[in-house]
């Protein structure tokens, strides 16, 4: 239907929908695990109550022509308030799924039954959780690096239009302002790739036999210059003197520069950064301990997760890639690889990332980890 405007103009004009009666939720066969056995719940019960009221009708000298249409209104009346309630989760999940279409996520659906319609809708809200952590993490994702990019991209802008501009003349200092900006850059794009790897699903491990001592010194000399400034002290322990293990050494350094590089980043000027290898019963142990803030006893598992922001402790305002909170999901990613755990071990002060590595040579009883360890 179209109604005329004064401006010679037509708006359609929706009809109105005819008015249904509003049947109560009524869940009596909730109880039942399967949907045959409601339907035929259903199917028997309105025959008989059709039957009955027929008798009724009947034995009153009511007749034929009004027992039989009221038996008839009665049964469909039934039937159609039971299956309200049975059909209550298919209805929910239908205008949840016009939600998710529009990006709404946070809908939900009752399942109180047991049969296959409540699995459904216990399934349906398994899904909608998933797609919403998902998104979730998607827009956390696209803040957390749009934020990290934007700063040193910022940097290294300024820093060449002063160059361009001749405001400042190209000395070492300011070129290695410059790099350190760079760095900056490449070591967040390799997050992102390496996360992408994790989403990805790719688990290769080229397992080879390491020295613990030669692998530690040659991992600590490769970011002992990020904060040169600080005149941190870098400090190996390995027990035995010639221990050797198994693993992915590019795997495994990943792990430790992402370690190494949360504890420079929190130790105080002057500060010791640990690393302490050692055999255990059946595996190898690997702490990296520092002596920042140390980490609050409720972030302790929360900063494995991925864009995990603690409020001050160490590794958790800046896990692993200036802010993101991505260095520290990927360690415990490349733990997981090796069949391993990685956890914060309880110390007096500072921080410790404590990584045990499975290792089923290392079985000599003289090997075992002291109490704290086990």
């Amino acid at each position: 239907m179209v109604m005329p405007e004064r401006d010679g103009t037509t708006t359609p004009v929706r009809r109105a929908r005819p008015l249904r009666p509003h049947l109560p939720d009524v869940r009596p066969l909730d109880r039942f695990r399967s949907l045959k056995i409601k339907l035929a719940i259903l199917v028997v019960a309105s025959v008989t109550l059709a039957a009955f009221i027929t008798w009724l009708g009947l034995r009153n000298t009511l007749g034929p022509t009004r027992t039989f249409p009221l038996a008839i209104i009665m049964s469909m009346l039934f039937t159609m308030i039971l299956a309200k309630g049975m059909t209550s989760p298919l209805r929910e999940m239908t205008a949840a799924a016009r939600s998710m279409s529009e990006g709404d996520y946070s809908r939900r659906v009752q399942a109180t039954s047991r049969d296959e319609v409540g699995q459904l809708a216990t399934a349906f809200n398994i899904m909608a959780e998933d797609l919403d952590s998902s998104d979730r993490v998607r827009r956390e994702l696209i803040a957390n690096v749009s934020h990290e990019l934007r700063t040193p991209v910022a940097a290294l802008q300024a820093q060449l239009e002063n160059l361009v501009d001749g405001v400042v003349e190209p000395t070492p200092a300011t070129m290695q302002t410059a790099l350190t900006q760079t760095e900056r850059l490449t070591r967040l794009i390799t997050y992102l790739l390496d996360l992408s790897r994790i989403e990805a699903g790719a688990a290769d491990l080229n397992i080879t036999v390491l020295d613990a001592r030669a692998f530690l010194e040659d991992t600590i000399d490769s970011v002992s210059t990020l904060e040169a400034g600080k005149q941190l002290a870098f400090v190996v322990d390995v027990e035995p003197s010639g221990l050797v293990f198994e693993a992915d050494p590019e795997r495994l350094r990943q792990i430790l520069v992402n370690l190494l590089q949360n504890a420079i980043r929190h130790s105080p000027f002057a500060g010791d950064v640990v690393v302490h290898a050692r055999a255990g019963r059946d595996c190898v142990i690997v702490d990296v301990s520092d002596s920042g803030p140390g980490i609050a006893k409720a972030d302790r598992q929360r900063i494995f997760e991925r864009f995990a922001r603690g409020a001050g402790s160490s590794h958790t305002t800046a896990a692993g890639s200036g802010g993101t909170g991505i260095g520290l999901a990927i360690v415990r990613w490349a733990v997981d690889l090796h069949g391993g755990t990685v956890e914060v071990a309880d110390t007096p002060e500072g921080a410790t990332m404590r990584i045990t590595l499975p290792q089923p040579h290392l079985s000599d009883p003289a090997h075992e980890p002291p109490d704290d360890a086990r």
